[in-house]
């Protein structure tokens, strides 16, 4: 099955993704815009949802309306970063679980190193949509997706903010099969596999730790 990537282009997502570029925003504003952008991609990303009709009693009259058909989601960031874009998703599907995988890129390798994995234990009747504001490499994210296949959801995509063509590259040379959202697809990764223009380090932004 040859992998789907979505580029979304809404002018929402554009405008805060400008804002979110920007070295002179905040922590604070830092993390309500990668919360607000991952509520606005994951009603994008949620737009195959099979629906059911259902009989509906209106203040008016009865009549036939529709209902998702029965599917549970989860969530699954990926430390830290994608914690970022948690509450943003769980905001529009609040029944949802949420699993964490955690990973860090080592400083010399630029590799994944895996150092948590905790999902929740019906994962193999749940859509899952994995969270990482950033596909750089594509490393973390390969890795991850590698994980969550073990355990046989009913489907997996990928949400991320902003990727490389690289991480695009590697990251559907492996999983075929999962499409990919993104909010900005950029030019290359740098000597030091950072996003280029993208913007930072999206951990360090989030957190405020550098």
């Amino acid at each position: 099955m040859e992998n789907q990537v979505f580029v979304m282009d809404h002018p929402l997502i554009q405008h805060k993704l400008t804002h979110l570029r920007d070295i002179h925003t905040g922590s604070k504003q830092f993390r309500e815009l990668v919360s607000e952008i991952a509520n606005l991609m994951c009603y994008e990303a949620t737009r195959d949802l099979p629906l059911k009709e259902v009989e509906t009693e209106t203040p008016i009259c009865k009549c036939k309306t529709k209902v998702i058909a029965g599917r549970k989601m989860a969530f699954v960031p990926i430390l830290r970063a994608g914690l970022g874009m948690v509450d943003g998703v769980l905001n529009l599907i609040p029944a949802a679980k949420v699993g964490h995988i955690g990973m860090y890129r080592d400083p010399e390798t630029h590799e994944p190193v895996d150092y948590y994995c905790k999902l929740p234990h019906d994962l193999e009747k749940r859509d899952v949509i994995v969270l990482d504001p950033m596909l750089a490499t594509g490393g973390s994210a390969i890795d991850a997706v590698t994980k969550i296949k073990d355990f046989h959801p009913r489907s997996i995509k990928f949400m991320c903010i902003i990727a490389a063509p690289e991480g695009i590259e590697a990251f559907t040379k492996v999983h075929s099969d999962v499409p990919v959202y993104c909010a900005g697809l950029d030019e290359k990764l740098n000597d030091h596999a950072y996003i280029v223009p993208g913007l930072g380090d999206a951990g360090d932004r989030i957190f405020g730790t550098k």
